[in-house]
């Protein structure tokens, strides 16, 4: 396996088509056999683009021969969520009304991905809409399998994405994460997994010609997933900066300034103290071993900023922009697709206008509060997901499950409603199951966080390319 050009790193490959060491056809190829002998036992990509990625690998050569100058991903296969579009390809979102909705033009970090030189080779499974749990299973393509155990889920939402770079169908993933959906399916896979600052990367997340309310503007950001820390930098390089289509990205630089002295690193290992697996807690203090001995001045501290209210807050915000159109939107979700939302508008009823006025207000106290802890503490060490990989679809069976699942996964909606950065990075295993945590940080300092997650990647070591377990 390690001498496979698709177990290699995403920069090994890059460099390997740049040198001329290796063809990017060669390559594309290589991974279309992975997908080939993989895939059937995991069911993560969903929408094979064979023919146009070795279209685009044997365009990638001709112009290498031609003199050009190849791009920092040249002929680097990625995967893109399907939610997030492709141009000429169905942007299904995994539903079946959705499978005739053709890009008109590649969304904002696929642009920026293929102008970097890497090719797309496939859309990648999601919950149905994103709504339908966390639990990657859609109306459209059915289950993605954690590829560790087929017992337990891969995480969700960018689950597809998280398989397929776990087990080598490509090298970088491209999902997205409001709340935890890239970090979550990154230590379930034990892959690695960043969530950037809100702004740093241009998105569309329009379906159809209507921009999506505040909360989804304010806390959806696209990101990428990859096997090594390295390859969410180059990835990050590639995608920050501004673009027309998105007002929101601003052209701030991707490295700040240094850190005076030793970078200080707050350990929170049971955010809100609700409770912590022995395992997760045994991670985190596995990362924050690793921390100390790279230099990092590691201290644990109580908690994280008003982490009950920001839960609460970022609930209310979203379930209140969202009730007006559930009817319309439940329709659409196929048997049993509605389970998970109706819970979660059970568990947080909607607000009048009065309320949510006044929440607009508490999200900006929540985000200065965020500042004011990391202006302290500029990185915060925690858990990804409070427990090991659960089994698929628990937190749309009932209300134990579901209040089970959001609580293990409540520092990811905080950080998502704070609009920080954040790392997922593997800190080991745990029962044959990979354990990630998260390296927060302040906003726009993605280059702190990787810094971070990648010397506990040294400690740790990688955990991935995997062959998937057998099912049964």
């Amino acid at each position: 396996m390690e001498n496979a050009l698709w177990a290699r790193s995403a920069t090994e490959q890059a460099e390997l088509v740049r040198s001329g060491a290796v063809s990017a056809a060669e390559l594309v190829g290589s991974h279309l056999e992975r997908i080939e002998a993989v895939n059937p036992e995991v069911n993560a990509i969903t929408q094979l683009l064979a023919d146009r990625a070795r279209a685009d690998a044997a365009e990638t050569d001709r112009r290498r021969a031609a003199g050009e100058e190849a791009g920092p991903l040249a002929g680097v296969p990625f995967t893109v969520k399907e939610s997030i579009g492709i141009g000429g390809v169905p942007t299904t979102h995994g539903a079946q009304r959705l499978r005739g909705l053709v890009a008109g033009a590649d969304a904002p970090p696929v642009a920026r991905l293929r102008a970097a030189g890497a090719i797309p080779v496939g859309h990648t499974n999601m919950p149905t809409l994103t709504l339908a749990g966390m639990h990657t299973s859609s109306e459209l393509f059915g289950d993605t399998v954690n590829p560790w155990d087929p017992g337990v889920t891969p995480g969700g939402s960018s689950g597809g994405d998280g398989a397929a770079v776990a087990t080598g169908m490509t090298a970088l993933g491209l999902g997205n994460d409001a709340g935890g959906s890239v970090r979550v399916p990154a230590s379930f896979c034990g892959v690695a997994g960043l969530k950037p600052t809100y702004g740093r990367f241009p998105a569309d997340h329009r379906i159809g010609p209507d921009d999506p309310p505040l909360g989804a503007q304010l806390f959806v950001v696209d990101g990428p997933l990859a096997r090594r820390v390295g390859d969410l930098r180059a990835a990050c390089r590639v995608l920050a900066g501004t673009d027309p289509r998105d007002p929101r990205a601003v052209p701030v630089p991707l490295e700040g300034a240094p850190l005076p002295g030793p970078a200080r690193v707050a350990v929170v290992t049971d955010p809100g103290g609700l409770g912590v697996h022995p395992a997760v807690r045994e991670a985190v203090r596995t990362a924050a071993g690793a921390l100390a001995e790279a230099g990092y001045a590691v201290t644990e501290v109580p908690d994280v900023p008003r982490l009950a209210e920001a839960v609460e807050t970022y609930g209310s915000l979203l379930m209140t922009e969202f009730a007006p159109s559930w009817p319309t939107v439940r329709t659409l979700l196929g048997e049993g697709g509605h389970r998970y939302i109706e819970m979660s508008l059970a568990k947080t009823n909607p607000v009048d206008v009065a309320e949510y006025l006044r929440l607009t207000g508490v999200l900006l106290g929540l985000k200065r509060a965020w500042s004011e802890f990391l202006d302290t503490y500029p990185l915060l060490l925690a858990p990804v997901f409070t427990e090991p990989p659960v089994e698929p679809g628990i937190e749309s069976r009932d209300t134990a499950g579901h209040e089970r699942v959001g609580t293990a996964m409540r520092l990811c909606s905080a950080t998502s409603l704070a609009g920080v950065p954040a790392v997922a990075v593997p800190a080991g295993v745990a029962d044959g199951l990979p354990i990630g945590v998260q390296i927060i940080g302040r906003a726009y300092r993605e280059d702190l966080c990787l810094d971070a997650a990648e010397a506990v990647e040294r400690h740790v070591g990688p955990l991935t390319p995997i062959d998937p377990a057998r099912r049964g």
